[in-house]
């Protein structure tokens, strides 16, 4: 029996207190930097070896931006986090897919920093034409595990001893999640 498709988006879930979404700029880059360095050099959330500068990290923003969106959380002023849709697949007609992420600093977690940035980003890519958001979490990760499900998003696989990092295999699972209901033939995303 064929599973429900996950809930359409639905209210955008409200920042933590004192804080803000946005969209990011070239301006955010080193900021965006130092939130995900640690996930790089400490964990195998990311299979990235080396952080990336602030520079390579501006070119990502512009590129994300251009097509997607890329988004910040701003607390007293301060990037905290940030969250960013690329495209799922090269060929197009992948192009009303999109694959997500969610990076917030450590003191920041825990508080709501991540749905606030994933309610936005889902919302936006939905406005913007999107039907369907992927992300893939390295597992085990319970605290990723959780934002999925509460953010509509359902496993569909698990690839096993995929990606090698720090002295041992590790598995990652793809989770996906509707943006948009029906099937009729839908315009190009904007």
């Amino acid at each position: 029996m064929e599973e429900p498709p996950p809930p359409p988006p639905g209210p955008v879930p409200v920042p933590p207190a004192g804080t803000r979404v946005r969209n990011a700029s070239a301006d955010d880059a080193a900021a965006c930097a130092a939130v995900y360095a640690p996930y790089v050099t400490g964990t195998a959330t990311t299979f990235e070896l080396q952080p990336p500068t602030p520079a390579q990290m501006a070119q990502r923003i512009a590129a994300a931006a251009a097509a997607h969106a890329w988004l910040v959380l701003e607390d007293g002023g301060r990037v905290v986090g940030y969250a960013y849709a690329v495209p799922y697949g090269a060929r197009p007609a992948y192009r009303w897919s999109c694959e997500v992420s969610v990076y917030v600093d450590a003191g920041s977690r825990g508080r709501g920093a991540g749905r606030a940035l994933y309610g936005a980003l889902l919302a936006r890519l939905a406005e913007r034409g999107f039907r369907t958001a992927t992300a893939r979490m390295t597992v085990p990760n319970e605290a990723s595990a959780a934002l999925h499900r509460a953010m509509g998003f359902e496993p569909v696989g698990t690839f096993r001893r995929i990606g090698f990092k720090h002295g041992a295999w590790h598995d990652v699972t793809w989770l996906q999640r509707s943006l948009a209901d029906g099937d009729d033939p839908p315009p190009d995303p904007r």
